[in-house]
Formats: C-alpha cells, sequence, structure tokens
C-alpha cells in the first residue's frame, strides 16, 4: 500500500497523466472542431427564386450562394418561357446546407410530339378515354348527318384530318367529327352551377355539346383563384327539360365571389314542415 501511494507521488505518475489528459482534450477539440466544420457551423442558405430563367441564368445565381443546381425534369407548356426553370426543389427560400443540390423543372424548347391514335369507329366515351390517355385533350365535337349516333367518324387537329400514327404536340386538342342520326337530334343542358371549370368542361362534353366563352370575372387573380373558381352563370342557362341541339356551345362565367350565386328560394317550405300536429292533451 506504501508503494502505491508512493507511485502516485511519483514524477512518472503525473508525466503520464498529464499526457492522457492533454491526449483527452486533443481529442475532445478535434471532434468539436470538425463537427462544426461538417455542419459548417449551423449556416444555411436561403434557396433564391430560379422560376424564369434560364438553366445558365440559374447556375450563376445558385452558384454565387455556395449551392448547386441540376435539370431533373422537363415539361413543355406554350404559355411559358422556351428553355426557361418553371418549377424547382427545394422551393424558394427554403433554407438549406451550402452544397445543396436544388433540383430544376424546365419548359422545354421544342413542344413533345407523340403518335396520334386511331379514336375512329369508337363511341364519344371511349374516344375521350383513349386521347386524354396518350395525352392529348378532346376539343370540338362536330356532329354531320350519319345513321352512327355519336360515333366518332373521323379525328381532326387544326381543321385537318390527323391519320393514326401522325406524330402531334403533346396536350393539344384533337376534334370529333361525330355522327348525329339520320334526323336532328338534340340533348339536355346540362346544369353547371357551382362547379369548377373542369367539371363543367366534362359535363359538357359528356352531355355531346361544345364549350363556348370562358369568361372569368374581376375577383380571379392569380392562377390560385382560376383553380377554385366556379361557374356561377351559363348561357344557354339550366332549364329542367331543355334541349339543344348536338355540338351546340355553352358559355360559362367563373368567379370565385360567392354572392353571386343564387340565393335559394325559402319563401315556401314544404308542406311537410308547416304541419303541426294538435296536442293529444
Amino acid at each position: 500500500m506504501n508503494d502505491f501511494f508512493k507511485f502516485l507521488k511519483s514524477r512518472t505518475f503525473w508525466k503520464h497523466l498529464s499526457i492522457i489528459a492533454a491526449t483527452a482534450l486533443f481529442l475532445i477539440l478535434a471532434v468539436s472542431v470538425g463537427l462544426k466544420l461538417y455542419t459548417n457551423h449551423g449556416k444555411s442558405y436561403a434557396v433564391p427564386d430560379l422560376r424564369g430563367l434560364t438553366v445558365e441564368e440559374a447556375e450563376m445565381v445558385i452558384r454565387a450562394r455556395k449551392l448547386d443546381c441540376k435539370v431533373a425534369d422537363s415539361v413543355y407548356i406554350s404559355q411559358e418561357g422556351r428553355g426557361r426553370v418553371i418549377d424547382q426543389n427545394p422551393a424558394p427560400n427554403f433554407r438549406v446546407k451550402e452544397n445543396r443540390t436544388v433540383f430544376l423543372t424546365i419548359n422545354a424548347i421544342s413542344p413533345e410530339r407523340i403518335p396520334m391514335p386511331d379514336v375512329t369507329g369508337v363511341s364519344l366515351r371511349q374516344a375521350r378515354a383513349i386521347i386524354e390517355t396518350h395525352g392529348f385533350t378532346t376539343g370540338k365535337l362536330i356532329y354531320v348527318p350519319d345513321i352512327a349516333v355519336n360515333n366518332v367518324l373521323r379525328q381532326q387537329y387544326q381543321g385537318e384530318e390527323v391519320k393514326p400514327g401522325e406524330l402531334v404536340i403533346r396536350g393539344e386538342s384533337i376534334d370529333l367529327v361525330l355522327g348525329e342520326g339520320l334526323s336532328t337530334r338534340t340533348t339536355h343542358v346540362p346544369d353547371l352551377m357551382h362547379v369548377n371549370q373542369s367539371d363543367a368542361r366534362n359535363k359538357i362534353l359528356e352531355s355531346s355539346l361544345n364549350i363556348g366563352a370562358t369568361l372569368y370575372d374581376q375577383s380571379i387573380e392569380t392562377s390560385d383563384d382560376s383553380l377554385n373558381a366556379f361557374v356561377w352563370r351559363q348561357r344557354p342557362e339550366y332549364i329542367e327539360n331543355l334541349q339543344i341541339p348536338l355540338g351546340s356551345e355553352i358559355d360559362i362565367w367563373l368567379s370565385v365571389d360567392s354572392t353571386l350565386l343564387p340565393v335559394p328560394d325559402t319563401t315556401y317550405l314544404d308542406e311537410s314542415f308547416m304541419y303541426m300536429p294538435e296536442s293529444d292533451d
């Protein structure tokens, strides 16, 4: 026991203890500094808004902020600038670490062209499903005298007949020439009130009618407003059992102002609510 206490007081013990302490302190400092360097001292950068820029402009802007970018996808939107950024991930102002990659979606310089399917000889419902599955939209319905009612006789693009397999720009409208029967046929006017533009379009086409003018009021200011807009007026108006010729056009008015919707008439109440049984008392 005396030898143990004597060793604790020796210079050798304190020398080794100092070396161990210094080594431990060095390791702690090294790990701390390394973690700070790895996480860049917790520093983050706000992702800039790159939408509307060319890829070259986006690269200059993004690298000035110690970030990187990469084109991940491309689409074609005719209303947007060719070759410009239309979307990004992460979104603008999202905070990220240094060297983070921002993935870009750009608008293609040339529109994508895809083969036209063959919808002749099928019903209007089948033709719409085929056209939209292949990346097109249903355009105008053109009715001509023919024994086969609502049977597709021809498919047209920009006023000209388009053959199956011909390359057409993705997303374009394909017009359909349909049989209306050997006599003048009519269809019911659909009730479009309160529905959004997409549902109104589907109802119109399902009724073998065409979309006429689409009119937006001043309440619609942004793209989100147009998505949330509803039909508050239509022409011809919906009247029960009213019929119009196949292929007729229906104009719609869109708004996000709910005060434009008609107020239900509550002047007359159902007789079942007006009847009050006499008390047995």
